[in-house]
């Protein structure tokens, strides 16, 4: 006996299928989206055909099926529910039942707004826009009215997110840190300007891990900064190769507490910022000029040799500067005992810097915050929407090869790639 066997569905060509709905909404004049768009009808209809799909699958059988008429519990119609989606405002019938037992897990009960709808109010809120920018957003856009009390509250979402952030487990080795600042106007009783700390590890893979943020008042000291180390090495840090500063105040001293092993190089990027600080705008390019074999230089004794050069050519008009260099020399030369490799990446702080300028562009647009709380909150938006575990990672994993490499021949036997998180 032969079986007939029924044929294979055909596959949806999803693009064609958008092409042909997009070409019949043109040629019938319909709007993609706002009231009565394409759009929005397909997502009306997607939302109450999986609602409907779940009250089946509650109830045990499907609409207008008989064994619904067994007295037990069953449909009851439906009520009218507008929710906010990415393409705006959408007006759905949800089903009820007749013990309102029904519990819907695709718009659940109460539910006012999609998922996607808060991870747009934290993009935006992670560019710096303030609660009642994101509503003229909101409104300009979408044509929804959402208040500032809700998009105050979405982003209130992430504070024990961040709290869970910056007390995650960390690695047990990273072969460099980086330390750095941000400045931010904090408003507390008047507005004053308040650094925010981060600090930034490269894993023994190559990845940016950023270690946390920490809101500083302007007078910080070692133990300030002996307090930020410890919770990061009770945090699983057991070792750091080499930490990169800026010659924080106690910042040095306190790292080798820490970490014992620890290389402290100050920042040679920073040194000549701020030996421009010191200096004529017209004779920056000559300073750098006359800088570049000192901190280029071979050797230690090199360096020290182009550096009485530069005091004979610059010290009468600029003691500031050669005070600023010999203040921060045991902090400079360990740079000059590396492999080239090494040294390209940890002669600057850009490994942060970029990380920075994100932060930099959100508080800009801010101005100014009402707490220090808001402040943090804002950061880690920056940092969430860079990555959701907090790291960069395809962008820096080929660079830092080299240097990884030549890291492991330098401090052999700790860059041990065991992580705890």
């Amino acid at each position: 006996m032969s079986e007939t066997l029924e044929p294979m569905p055909t596959p949806i060509d999803h693009q064609q299928l958008a092409a042909e709905l997009v070409a019949k909404a043109r040629t019938e004049g319909v709007e993609l989206v706002g009231p009565g768009g394409l759009l929005t009808g397909l997502t009306k209809s997607v939302l109450e055909t999986a609602l409907e799909a779940e009250m089946s699958a509650h109830l045990g059988y499907d609409k207008h099926d008989p064994a619904g008429r067994d007295g037990a519990n069953s449909r009851n119609g439906t009520r009218t529910k507008t929710v906010l989606t990415e393409i705006g405002p959408v007006e759905i019938e949800v089903p009820r039942d007749r013990d309102a037992s029904f519990e819907p897990v695709i718009v659940r009960k109460r539910q006012r707004r999609l998922n996607g709808i808060d991870q747009i109010v934290l993009s935006l809120a992670a560019r710096g826009l303030t609660t009642g920018e994101i509503a003229a957003h909101f409104g300009e856009v979408y044509g929804a009215s959402v208040s500032k009390d809700t998009i105050s509250r979405i982003t209130d979402k992430v504070v024990a997110e961040m709290t869970e952030w910056r007390n995650r487990p960390l690695d047990r080795v990273y072969p460099v840190i980086f330390v750095d600042a941000v400045v931010v106007k904090v408003r507390d009783g008047q507005v004053a300007n308040r650094p925010f700390y981060a600090v930034v590890g490269v894993t023994v893979h190559g990845e940016r891990d950023i270690l946390g943020l920490w809101a500083g008042d302007g007078h910080e000291g070692a133990k300030f900064w002996l307090q930020v180390l410890t919770e990061i090495k009770n945090r699983g840090v057991e070792d750091v190769c080499i930490a990169v500063c800026d010659g924080l105040r106690g910042l040095p001293d306190s790292i080798t507490a820490v970490w014992p092993l620890v290389t402290v190089q100050a920042c040679v990027i920073h040194l000549l910022r701020n030996s421009f600080r010191y200096a004529g705008r017209q004779d920056w390019e000559k300073i750098s000029k006359d800088l570049k074999p000192v901190y280029t230089a071979p050797t230690v004794a090199a360096a020290e040799a182009r550096f009485v050069e530069f005091t004979e050519t610059w010290g009468d008009r600029y003691p500031a500067i050669i005070r600023l260099w010999r203040n921060a020399w045991e902090e400079f030369i360990p740079f000059l005992d590396y492999d080239v490799e090494i040294r390209k990446v940890i002669c600057t702080t850009n490994a942060i810097e970029s990380l920075n300028a994100r932060y930099r562009r959100a508080v800009r647009a801010r101005g100014h915050f009402p707490s220090e709380e808001a402040a943090l909150k804002c950061l880690y938006l920056v940092t969430r929407s860079l990555d959701p575990t907090g790291r960069g990672r395809a962008r820096w994993i080929i660079r830092w090869k080299p240097a990884l490499n030549a890291l492991a021949i330098t401090f052999e036997g700790r860059l041990t790639p065991t992580t705890t998180n």
